[in-house]
């Protein structure tokens, strides 16, 4: 049975989310939230939100957290905010602000 959660237009570029992502993938849901935690990146926050709420919704089905594994975990990009910093001689430099998507699902061990 899969359960699903996402976080959409989170303010973190995908690069950096996939960096994280990687250590987690196809680990047991309860391990994967105790690497979060110990973990010195950004993107932690972000994860383990969306972890927690893929969890509350398992309890919601009726499956234990320790019956679950992270089976699938994607970061896609989203839209990107376009700015302008000024710059020498009347310039101008675009700083582009990138938003991220991250879907999680778990599913039970076999």
């Amino acid at each position: 049975m899969v359960v699903k959660a996402e976080g959409k237009f989170l303010r973190i570029t995908p690069t950096k989310v996939r960096q994280v992502i990687d250590l987690i993938r196809y680990k047991d849901a309860l391990e994967a939230q105790a690497i979060l935690i110990s973990l010195n990146k950004r993107a932690k926050e972000y994860l383990i939100k969306i972890l927690r709420q893929a969890m509350a919704n398992a309890k919601l089905k009726g499956l234990k957290p320790e019956q679950l594994y992270i089976s699938k975990i994607i970061c896609d990009g989203g839209p990107t905010w376009k700015r302008f910093k000024a710059a020498s001689f009347g310039r101008a430099v675009p700083i582009k602000k990138r938003t991220s998507h991250i879907r999680i699902e778990l599913d039970l061990k076999t």
